[in-house]
């Protein structure tokens, strides 16, 4: 299963990334396949809380264009929204733990323990989930 982060998403819409063409081929791409891809909340919601926000740079979407584009990911037969099991709070708090995440960095293990519970490689363009010990991630953009 492939897992999103949020920064890919982020990447794939916001024109004024510097590498926008190529994530948003490997986004659209990875979609419309037919591997399954897990979509946490924590990077469904990051991506419309950034995207929709006017006051951040970069070209923003209006909150109808985010949520269409989310439709259009839910609506994909290959994808599911990652939701914590009965042993997510062990694996978190490992990931918590030997990662050493603390204060922004706990979001991260939380992906990371949900990356883990359903047997997925995260995908992102950030190297702070190598902090994360038994994590298998990838980042696609190298």
């Amino acid at each position: 299963m492939i897992v999103f982060d949020a920064n890919l998403l982020i990447y794939a819409y916001d024109s004024g990334w510097s590498r926008h063409v190529e994530a948003r081929a490997w986004v659209e791409g990875t979609f419309s396949g037919v591997e399954p891809i897990g979509l946490p909340w924590q990077a469904i919601c990051a991506f419309l809380r950034l995207m929709t926000n006017r006051r951040l740079p970069g070209s923003r979407l209006s909150l109808a264009q985010g949520v269409e584009i989310v439709d259009g990911w839910m609506a994909q037969p290959n994808v599911r929204v990652l939701v914590p099991g009965e042993q997510h709070w062990p694996v978190l708090r490992r990931m918590v733990v030997e990662g050493q995440a603390s204060g922004s960095i706990v979001s991260d293990a939380e992906i990371a323990a949900l990356t883990m519970e359903y047997g997925g490689v995260l995908y992102t363009a950030d190297r702070d989930f190598a902090r994360f010990p038994g994590l298998r991630w990838k980042n696609p953009l190298e």
